[in-house]
């Protein structure tokens, strides 16, 4: 299913589709064409593995089935939780909380808020990339609505204090959502637990097709049910709740629905988990202790099992990526969405570092079908690749980041 020759560490931009999740998705394709909202046998059976589906993946966060809508990306569902609050709650309350460090497809919607007149705060985060949460507590007033804090990082891989953000938000009455795309299918989530009223994932990040995405919304009254505390923003007919008004992409939502229940086996074996641990921890202590000026980004410990983000000075982390890359090896230096940008990492630049410390960074993102030979093969190519691109770069050693004009 991959190119033998090609290694990737790129799986948190998105990953392979597994083999099975891909047999769920073609059976579909070709057996389930019904339409989930027609009354004929065909339609009734689409319906059925909508909701089936449905209840799988509520399964894996211990939701219930009712809550789960199912959405075109992560980036859709993040859009229908934070402007559907926003415009619901507006004469409650014009207030909302994020961190600094949040992926653009809460930020941008936050920023876009604030153009009409909702105050944004944005919560800093220290050296590790962690949210402190006495400055929560200060911050939090009687016009605060909404608390969207990222359960982990998706470039430093860093994971929050949610159980912590999460009563906060609960004993104060406000309503708390999580982008989890990068957590989703990784490691444990309890919605219950973790007072989540709202929560988006995203079927690409844990080997499941693009194009579809899924937002818990807790069910508070059942009697005014989901339209108690947030509004829908697209229409066009009764979907999803009506939340999310379009024809159900059924044979996507099937493979979302596998993708989920391989990730719940995963978990509950914990053998990924410690695999990718273990290449995670391996890759840190090779690169940081026999490269010289290398250094980890995001927490040593309170991090995502799969995640990996390195800075080297005195070169950038673009003519890194190209080496790999020629070398057959596949990494990032940051988010997906935003590579083509040539702007520092806003993620790396909140936790203290200078704009040229933060362009020489390297992400490396494990995924279930990386061995230890990749890892091999990664410590073969990459410390040469380090010192040539040091060598030519105006920003070594001697120059102290003194460029010549």
């Amino acid at each position: 299913m991959m190119n033998k020759d090609y290694i990737y560490l790129d799986n948190a931009a998105t990953t392979p589709i597994d083999p099975r999740v891909i047999k769920v998705i073609d059976k579909h394709l070709r057996e389930d064409y019904g339409n989930p909202s027609s009354l004929h046998s065909l339609g009734l059976n689409a319906h059925k593995i909508l909701e089936d589906s449905r209840e799988v993946v509520g399964t894996l966060i211990k939701a219930e089935m009712e809550d789960i809508i199912f959405t075109g990306s992560g980036t859709e569902a993040d859009n229908i939780a934070i402007n559907g609050v926003a415009y619901k709650n507006k004469d409650r309350g014009n207030h909302i909380i994020t961190s600094s460090i949040e992926h653009h497809a809460v930020l941008h919607p936050f920023q876009e808020l604030e153009k009409q007149g909702f105050k944004v705060s944005y919560l800093p985060v220290d050296q590790y990339g962690l949210v402190d949460i006495e400055e929560l507590n200060e911050i939090i007033n009687d016009k605060t609505i909404l608390i969207s804090i990222m359960f982990a990082n998706n470039e430093i891989g860093t994971i929050q204090p949610i159980k912590e953000i999460g009563e906060i938000a609960n004993d104060s009455n406000i309503i708390f959502h999580t982008d989890a795309i990068q957590a989703f299918g990784k490691i444990p989530i309890d919605v219950n637990e973790l007072k989540f009223d709202m929560l988006s994932a995203s079927a690409h990040k844990l080997y499941g097709p693009k194009g579809v995405g899924m937002l818990f919304m807790r069910n508070k009254g059942k009697k005014e049910g989901w339209g108690k505390y947030c509004k829908p923003i697209m229409f066009g007919g009764g979907h999803e709740r009506s939340y999310r008004p379009s024809t159900e992409n059924i044979p996507s939502i099937a493979g979302f629905a596998k993708a989920v229940e391989l990730a719940r086996e995963e978990i509950q074996n914990e053998n990924e988990n410690k695999k990718l641990t273990n290449l995670r921890d391996r890759i840190i202590s090779s690169i940081t202790e026999n490269i010289e000026d290398s250094y980890l980004n995001g927490h040593p410990t309170k991090r995502l099992p799969n995640n990996v983000n390195i800075s080297f000075k005195y070169i950038e982390g673009e003519s890194i990526i190209l080496s790999l890359d020629m070398e057959g090896i596949a990494a990032s230096t940051g988010s997906a969405c935003s590579s083509k940008s040539l702007k520092a990492s806003h993620v790396l630049l909140a936790i203290g570092l200078k704009p040229e410390e933060a362009h020489g960074s390297l992400r490396i993102s494990l995924g279930r079908f990386n061995q230890e030979s990749d890892v091999d093969y990664l410590f073969d190519v990459l410390p040469p690749i380090i010192e040539r691109l040091r060598k030519m770069s105006p920003l070594n050693k001697d120059t102290k980041y003194n460029i010549k004009k």
